[in-house]
């Protein structure tokens, strides 16, 4: 996901760390991890040296496996972070990484391209899931705590007239992160954001998650959380509903990891697509993730009731016709919708980012 700052600079919402190892930089021994689609081999050593920093020791099996790789994680040998990291790096001193690698996600008759960029900024910018980093053109207007993923789709511009791609106009920062090598530097700001964090409280806990797009990256994270990591102090035994809305198959993001999140967690995980050009809802037109929401809207509306946190990410166009579908529905159940959203909003269950 990316999006324009000042006409110069782009927020990427980040995936977690690769492979999402619990919040701010980590301390990681002999890690070899081989990815499936990089065959990256990776071994890093980090020494935590400061209070935000924790040391764990971690081990990962290849995804490439039966099941759902785990990992394993020793008790921490310092205290968590209270707070998030917020904005260490800002616009004016921007911190400077190196692209690790850049993959395309989608399918050849997907709209568009996304791109899966991984960044190595050496622990020196930690960040909590859900949070957001800034890149900055240099041009013009995994699991080791040492690098982070972006998600990111390549904008494009079409002639008003014709309503075809007009090649003469690219986004600048979108276009610079899919168009980048590994060993390209990259300047990047933050991490912000305390909107989309995963809250820890109760880790049986309800989690309904309702994305568009490349707006599926901090859930990602989130799922990798909770299905990936083995932390003392945290063991996911709730619900994590993911709702992902995109044009068609070959539109997918991540879709084999979180079918495998399917197969092997079917108690813990749920996983409902919209594909707006292949599915039709059930008035016979194109099927968004409010008609998704609207086939399970009394089992949602149950689920909020009972404290579960529903969370929103992907473009802001999305917004009106989920709140829409949500009033409609709290109407039908006799319930004033405008007074629901205000408790969610004050009982801290409901969460929105959108661009």
């Amino acid at each position: 996901m990316a999006h324009l700052i000042a006409s110069q600079v782009a927020v990427a919402v980040p995936l977690g760390n690769d492979l999402s190892l619990k919040r701010t930089a980590l301390k990681v021994s002999n890690l070899n991890f081989q990815d499936k689609s990089w065959a990256l081999v990776l071994t890093f050593d980090l020494k935590a040296n400061n209070s935000q920093l924790r040391s764990r020791h971690v081990t990962c099996m290849s995804v490439q496996q039966a099941s759902v790789p785990k990992v394993t994680v020793s008790p921490l040998e310092l205290e968590d972070a209270n707070e998030p990291p917020l904005n260490i790096y800002k616009p004016k001193e921007p911190y400077t990484a190196t692209i690790v690698s850049v993959e395309r996600l989608v399918g050849p008759k997907a709209p568009g391209e996304t791109c899966h960029i991984v960044i190595d900024h050496g622990g020196n910018v930690p960040y909590w899931e859900g949070q957001s980093y800034g890149v900055i053109p240099l041009y013009g207007d995994n699991f080791d705590g040492k690098t982070a993923s972006l998600c990111v789709r390549r904008a494009v511009y079409y002639d008003s007239e014709t309503r075809k791609e007009d090649p003469s106009k690219q986004g600048v920062c979108s276009n610079f992160l899919c168009n980048s090598k590994p060993g390209d530097k990259i300047k990047i700001t933050g991490p912000s954001g305390k909107i989309m964090l995963l809250p820890e409280d109760d880790p049986n806990a309800t989690h309904i998650m309702i994305a568009t797009g490349t707006g599926v990256a901090p859930f990602r994270g989130y799922l990798r959380r909770m299905f990936m990591e083995l932390v003392p102090k945290f063991k996911f035994g709730g619900l994590a509903w993911l709702f992902l809305g995109v044009a068609n198959i070959d539109s997918l993001l991540y879709d084999d990891e979180f079918t495998k999140y399917l197969k092997d967690y079917p108690d813990n995980f749920r996983y409902d697509k919209a594909l707006s050009r292949e599915q039709k809802n059930r008035s016979g037109g194109k099927m968004y993730v409010q008609d998704k929401i609207k086939e399970y809207s009394d089992e949602i509306f149950k689920l909020l009731d009972n404290g579960a946190h529903i969370y929103f990410c992907g473009l802001k166009g999305m917004m009106p016709g989920i709140q829409d579908t949500l009033k409609k529905v709290a109407e039908q159940r006799g319930e004033n919708w405008e007074e629901k959203l205000s408790q969610l909003k004050k009982n801290k269950q409901w969460h929105v980012e959108v661009y």
